[in-house]
């Protein structure tokens, strides 16, 4: 068991880093990184403690192997950029909580280190395969573990108290913020009303497409004046204009039948084998293109149907328990399916992914066309570069918006890495290296960039011309709606609506939160439609998607008796999910009044510059 234990410190030792880097090591100051940047440049200052370059490097590097190595692969850009901010969140977060930690008194001592080590393993252990009996955490094999030599040896207890020493005054400190939380019954009434309470309505809607745009006057103050109240509600992350090359990695349909006729002999090797559940264990491990799955044996976990695309689930349906498919060819590939367990609608299911890939000889076809487009373009600071590759190696260009954050997509095909190094310091008009993944190379021109955060009016005047069109037609509509109102009032809703050419919508039974078709969700409309009498006809009620007179047809007040038999029930995942959502408030907060400089742009810059 030791040396089982022995293989599997390594994982938790990574836990331990990547969610605890407020230990961080001092800085060391030799070595150039680039043009003014050297291992001490501080990459960001949280309210006077500054995190130098080097600890930072490190903590990213650690984070990009972790990941590398739980994808068995190598990381696109866009997997890097988000491992790196979340890295850099977590670095920020922990500076900002060990201050609060001083700022509040709150410490930690030994015997709570102890107690906590001994007695409340972290997730990751009490998950950990060699810790549990029948499907089950054991303690007492923990306990052994703690003492055993393989613990100290592999610096396992040194990297639990460093655990336990952050996440003991977190704790400490979340229980402090989250204290007061507390729901009485009245407020569980009223949470139960929202889900529980239903009604139904007829409603007529004056929608500002009634009116066409140019019969609306708008001048240029009133849509300055509207961008000036509304400058938040226009923020937006960066975007940037790509123009892509891509040299498919086109399979044939030699290439599939290959593959299939691979599937077969896997299958035949399962079916022989003596255990055939621990043999395609082992085959999901050691073939299967899905890695995440296959280092789990091919699991994909228990879940009902719809999970997965159609040509999936129908075979897995299909089958019986411990039955494996024959092949079955999805957009992914070819696919053996071993059903585990079934219950109803649940399946609990494994499989083995096998791509379909090019013969060696037409990949090598590809990776010489490849080759020629990186010689031509790749790396270029003149925009005709990339125009004479893709008319020498007669590629169609292809132009998309990558959004800041987000990896592109083009088609409904992700490209890798080229939104991220579009948002990495690259200048308009330069290509980027050649990028590639199982479909195929990519090389991307940066075209334009429009920086995130709050734009300048020029750039969002026709949407501000589009809001503020709606608000002057939704005016103009008001006095019909509110002819409308009183004539129904008078009659009916129907009687007044067909007089005036108009038609009565009626909706389906909701409740307050839930989206209504026609009317929208959680708005001005939605609360009249409880709040009315039943029978009653609304004034002209404005949201955001137009005018509504309605009329409440129909309401069902909730069970009291039912919400009673539920209460205490309710109260536990109320209030746990209400603590929650505290702590993320008071985190929130804790860095919007922090003074915080992030220089990883301008180091990003620098290292550019140096290359």
């Amino acid at each position: 068991m030791l040396q089982t234990m022995r293989s599997s410190a390594k994982y938790i030792f990574w836990f331990i880093l990547i969610t605890f880097v407020g230990g961080f090591l001092l800085a060391e100051t030799s070595g150039l990184l680039g043009r003014n940047v050297t291992a001490s440049t501080a990459v960001v200052d949280v309210n006077g403690r500054e995190v130098p370059y080097d600890v930072y490097a490190r903590v990213v590097q650690a984070a990009e192997q972790q990941q590398s190595e739980r994808l068995h692969r190598a990381l696109t850009l866009d997997e890097r950029k988000r491992v790196e901010d979340q890295a850099f969140d977590q670095m920020v977060t922990d500076i900002l909580l060990e201050q609060e930690y001083r700022r509040r008194g709150i410490t930690v001592t030994d015997d709570e280190i102890r107690q906590a080590a001994r007695f409340n393993p972290p997730p990751q252990l009490l998950e950990a395969e060699e810790l549990q009996t029948e499907g089950r955490f054991d303690p007492q094999k923990y306990q052994r573990f703690l003492s055993s030599p393989a613990a100290r040896q592999q610096g396992l207890l040194v990297q639990l108290e460093n655990y336990y020493r952050s996440e003991i005054p977190r704790e400490k400190l979340f229980q402090q913020v989250a204290a007061s939380v507390y729901l009485s019954d009245a407020r569980l009434w009223s949470v139960y009303q929202d889900e529980h309470d239903s009604a139904q309505i007829s409603f007529v809607a004056f929608r500002s497409e009634r009116i066409a745009d140019s019969a609306v006057t708008v001048n240029d103050s009133e849509l300055r004046a509207y961008f000036d109240r509304h400058r938040s509600e226009f923020e937006r992350p960066g975007r940037a204009a790509v123009s892509v090359l891509t040299v498919p990695r086109t399979v044939s349909a030699a290439d599939s039948a290959a593959t299939r006729a691979r599937a077969d002999s896997l299958r035949s090797a399962i079916l022989s084998a003596p255990d055939p559940v621990a043999k395609f264990a082992e085959v999901a491990q050691q073939a299967s293109a899905d890695s995440v799955s296959g280092a789990n044996g091919g699991s994909l976990g228990r879940g009902p149907r719809g999970r997965f695309v159609p040509a999936f689930e129908t075979a897995a349906n299909a089958l019986r328990v411990g039955e494996v498919s024959q092949p079955v060819l999805t957009p992914f590939g070819y696919h053996l399916i071993r059903l585990d367990a079934r219950s109803g609608d649940t399946l609990d299911l494994r499989h083995v992914l096998l791509r379909v890939q090019q013969s060696d000889s037409a990949a090598a076809r590809t990776d010489r066309r490849a080759d020629s487009l990186s010689s031509i373009a790749a790396a270029a600071e003149t925009p005709t570069r990339f125009d004479s590759a893709a008319k020498v190696l007669g590629l169609p260009v292809v132009r998309a918006t990558a959004i800041e954050g987000e990896p592109l997509t083009v088609g409904g095909r992700y490209v890798p890495s080229v939104s991220a190094w579009a948002f990495g310091g690259a200048r308009p008009g330069e290509s980027s290296e050649l990028f590639d993944d199982e479909n195929g190379y990519y090389l991307a021109r940066l075209d334009t960039l429009v920086p995130g955060g709050e734009p300048k009016f020029e750039v969002v005047r026709d949407e501000v011309r589009a809001a503020v069109l709606r608000e002057k037609k939704l005016q103009r509509l008001l006095p019909e709606a509110r002819a409308l109102a009183a004539a129904a009032a008078a009659s009916s809703l129907e009687q007044a609506a067909r007089a005036r050419g108009l038609a009565v919508e009626q909706s389906r039974t909701f409740n307050r939160i839930t989206p209504v078709p026609g009317v929208g969700q959680l708005n001005q409309a939605i609360g009249a439609a409880f709040s009315l009498p039943v029978g009653a006809v609304s004034a002209p009620i404005e949201t955001p998607t137009g005018l509504y007179v309605i009329r409440v047809d129909r309401r069902v007040n909730a069970d009291r008796t039912a919400f009673e038999a539920q209460k205490q029930t309710q109260r536990t995942q109320l209030t746990e999910s209400l603590r929650q959502q505290r702590v993320r408030t008071f985190l929130e907060n804790l860095r919007k009044d922090a003074d915080i400089e992030d220089n990883r742009a301008e180091i990003n810059a620098a290292a550019r510059r140096a290359t």
